[in-house]
């Protein structure tokens, strides 16, 4: 198995929005390479401190392997301007090392006020936070060496630092963030699995009390977590925020198998006390409704390979062939175990005589006969305010919404918001169509204009660009006066370009910003998190300027960056919900149509698990969860899964209706009381199961699991309570030999059952 090292990306390698970004990439190179430290505190500002800062910055320069370049306060140079060759120079603002708090203050008056070309780069000139920027070799980004780098190296000079001067250091930028980030998921697999074994193994013994049952079901689900994990492995998938919750899934999703067969088992040695027979028994009528059921959830999973979104493909993949994987493991395990033990002791039978589990039976069986127009009221009502609901949903594509809140390093990308506007890069890339297209002063003042918006845009940071670096090289020109901070006019422009022309120590600065053959230029600006309307307005604002100041003949100016990467990946992922459930739907009607042999059937069995879906979507609106890419799971997944109480129940009703001569209520009821109290189990495990999803730190998994659990127990009322009474009351029309003549489903025959109620 192999960890993700890039973040996830939802869109399809052919979309137009990737391939801007990778032509980007191609351009000027991996975008998200930075790492910024940052100290806000005023007793920075004192000889020791301020050295031993420098200091630290230094000593990351050593590692030629992993980093590219450091920029510290130290490191920046003042262009100065050299009459006698006619040419600009690099100064250091500091030589060696400071020796006085004189020098100090010159460094702080001349930083924060006569140089406005670093201001917000490696400092905030108003709240004094000094920043240093670390950029990693490119070419290890998206590797392991990061993750060493940060991990062995960055952290414990930074921790040794904070001891040894007593000053908070703020550690922030996109390598930082998912190293961290991913750390965090792979501590969350083993939680989540001992967890949800945890959980559903209580839940499963109180049931049950057999410590026998308990275990047995254990094996299974743990069989099915490794071969989960070894899947993983075998199709060389990463283990992504998506992979990783499907071994605690595969958990939650066995051991109603488990609780259905074993149910099943007891409930025939009960009643005729032959174990052979009640084997045969389970894996005949539990057997092929339980197949039906897995293949209806992995089919819930399946529909994500259908997107072009290489992340849940992988997630689908896995997903599926896990949960037929352990069907199998079900089906095999628990009868070849079963057959080895000697029978239940009657202690292990006592649950079957329950009297709450009767009470609940007996509660729905009213409702049924003598509540329809209730449970039909409650139902339309309950649409009606899922509806008003839904309607309130909102679209969030943020990078950072589903971090983990209480963790350091989420609070320091908050500091660099409040500090620095943002960590997230935000790019926009200027082709000129002709080289050395971009040192013209008509494509400078274009993206001088379209600065002075990104300038008044709050959630956007002050934009670094070759423009700043024309502007500081006029500032030279005229003896470092602040004033002349601006770009030259054409007459100036002469002067300043021989200047610049003689010079080789601003060719470095150029690199970042410009390419090599002057036809392409960057504008970067970075962005806070904020919600997907916001960035959409301003991406809006941003292509009306371009579209004003660089003409298209001239010009063709494309955005970029992972932030805006990601909220399109969401955008596409919310039109693609639709397709996944409307195809998930369209799989379980051909299976249910496999079954009945009747479209009406197709309709009441799907109306008990539409209603939950819509439910729980009206609760999103009104609780205030956006649609997200770790909340679009939650239809497909509960949907997959409520349908196989649905199956359950369908296939006992049919196994009712032959033995009770087609007795239409007979069977309902007759359906209602055995696969009650197992449908009842089941739900109460998937609940508390998926429950298991809030202890994460990812708000993402944390809604995810509440907003399933949610559903699924819905799904249990709406099976329980619409479904019969739907049948009751289309009696006629959908129930009769005609419908039933041809079984898909294995029935024995009356005559081979002591009790046809079983």
């Amino acid at each position: 198995m192999r960890f993700t090292y890039t973040e996830a990306n939802l869109l399809p390698d052919d979309h137009e929005v990737n391939i801007t970004y990778n032509n980007f990439l191609k351009t000027f190179g991996e975008e998200g390479n930075l790492i910024v430290l940052g100290v806000k505190d005023s007793t920075l500002f004192t000889v020791a401190k301020l050295n031993a800062w420098n200091k630290l910055s230094e000593d990351f320069k050593q590692y030629k392997n992993e980093v590219e370049s450091v920029v510290s306060i130290k490191d920046l140079q003042k262009l100065i301007k050299d009459n006698v060759n006619e040419k600009f120079k690099l100064e250091p603002f500091i030589k060696d090392t400071i020796a006085s708090i004189e020098q100090i203050d010159v460094l702080q008056d001349e930083l924060f006020k006569k140089y406005p070309f670093y201001d917000n780069f490696l400092f905030n000139k108003d709240t004094k936070t000094i920043r240093t920027a670390i950029y990693l070799k490119k070419d290890i980004v998206n590797t392991p060496t990061r993750k060493d780098f940060i991990v062995n190296v960055l952290l414990p000079r930074i921790n040794k630092f904070q001891e040894e001067n007593n000053l908070d250091v703020r550690v922030s930028g996109m390598p930082y963030i998912r190293t961290l980030n991913s750390q965090n998921i792979i501590d969350e697999i083993s939680e989540f699995v001992v967890a949800a074994l945890l959980v559903t193994s209580l839940i499963f013994f109180f049931f049950f009390r057999s410590f026998r049952a308990t275990f047995i079901s254990l094996i299974v689900v743990c069989i099915g977590v490794m071969w989960t994990l070894g899947i993983l492995g075998l199709l060389n998938y990463e283990i992504t925020v998506l992979t990783a919750l499907i071994p605690p899934l595969i958990i939650v999703i066995g051991i109603p198998n488990c609780i259905f067969l074993i149910n099943k088992y007891q409930h025939e040695v009960k009643l005729h006390g032959n174990k052979v027979k009640s084997l045969q028994r389970v894996i005949t009528k539990i057997g092929n409704a339980t197949l039906m059921t897995n293949v209806t959830t992995a089919s819930g999973f399946a529909t994500f390979i259908l997107t072009e979104s290489k992340l849940l493909k992988e997630f689908g993949v896995v997903a599926s062939l896990s949960i037929l994987a352990i069907f199998i493991l079900c089906l095999l395990i628990i009868p070849i175990i079963y057959t080895f033990l000697p029978y239940p002791k009657d202690r292990h039978l006592e649950h079957l005589n329950k009297r709450w589990i009767g009470g609940f039976v007996n509660w729905m069986e009213h409702m049924v006969r003598k509540k329809r127009i209730t449970i039909y009221a409650s139902s339309v009502i309950l649409l009606i305010v899922s509806m008003i609901g839904i309607y309130q949903i909102k679209i969030s594509g943020s990078l950072i919404e589903d971090m983990p809140k209480k963790t350091e390093f989420f609070k320091d990308i908050r500091f660099f918001e409040e500090e620095f506007n943002g960590i997230m890069p935000l790019e926009i890339m200027i082709d000129t169509k002709r080289k050395k297209g971009v040192m013209k002063l008509s494509t400078l003042r274009s993206m001088d204009a379209l600065e002075d918006l990104i300038i008044e845009t709050p959630e956007l940071s002050k934009p670094i660009s070759v423009v700043s670096l024309v502007k500081y090289s006029k500032q030279a020109y005229y003896n470092g006066n602040p004033k002349f901070y601006q770009l030259p006019t054409s007459q100036e422009n002469s002067f300043i370009l021989s200047y610049a022309k003689n010079s080789t120590s601003n060719v470095g600065l150029l690199n970042n910003f410009v390419d090599s053959t002057g036809q392409y230029a960057r504008i970067t600006t970075f962005m806070k998190d904020i919600g997907t309307d916001k960035m959409e307005r301003i991406e809006e604002n941003l292509q009306n300027k371009i579209n004003k100041v660089f003409p298209k003949e001239r010009y063709d100016v494309t955005m970029t960056g992972k932030a805006l990467v990601f909220q399109k990946g969401t955008n596409y992922l919310v039109k693609n919900l639709a397709i996944s459930l409307s195809l998930a739907i369209f799989l379980i009607s051909i299976f249910m149509a496999y079954m009945f042999r009747s479209g009406r059937m197709i309709i009441v069995s799907l109306i008990p698990n539409l209603l939950p879906l819509l439910v729980t979507a009206g609760l999103m609106g009104y609780l205030g969860v956006p649609i997200k890419p770790s909340t679009i799971l939650v239809f497909s997944i509960a949907f997959g899964i409520s349908v196989d109480d649905t199956i359950h129940f369908l296939a006992k009703y049919r196994q009712e209706l032959q033995a009770n001569h087609w007795k239409i209520k007979t069977s309902v009821y007759g359906a209602l009381r055995e696969t009650g109290v197992s449908m009842f189990y089941t739900s109460i495990v998937l609940f508390f199961g998926f429950s298991v999803f809030t202890i994460s730190n990812f708000g993402g998994t944390v809604a995810l699991g509440a907003l399933v659990s949610i559903t699924l127990l819905f799904a249990m009322l709406s099976n329980l309570l619409v479904l019969p009474s739907l049948l009751l009351s289309l009696e006629r029309s959908i129930a009769n030999k005609q419908v039933l003549k041809e079984p898909s489903i294995n029935i024995i025959p009356e005559g081979d059952d002591e009790n046809t109620n079983s």
